[in-house]
């Protein structure tokens, strides 16, 4: 009985754990699809950006497309 107590408490934290991230994707338009790097998002969405990232919205690296899909044909880097 304690065997399958702790195989049904792993499968449960596993099954937990893998759940679908839901954030935004990133906007289909000409300034999105042209940007190439990851320094041309932190021009407008860095600190000093004309649309910085929320105060609590924290990234190792800035690695943006770890958690946000790009676009349809986007000619971006790949990360």
């Amino acid at each position: 009985m304690v065997f399958i107590a702790i195989v049904d408490a792993v499968v449960l934290v596993l099954s937990l754990s893998s759940h679908k991230r839901t954030t935004t994707a990133v906007p289909n338009d000409a300034v999105h699809i042209q940007s190439t790097s990851r320094q041309a998002c932190m021009g407008c969405h860095g600190p000093e950006g004309t649309r910085p990232r929320p105060r609590e919205h924290h990234t190792a690296g800035d690695q943006c497309f770890q958690c946000h899909q790009q676009p349809r044909n986007w000619q971006g880097e790949k990360q």
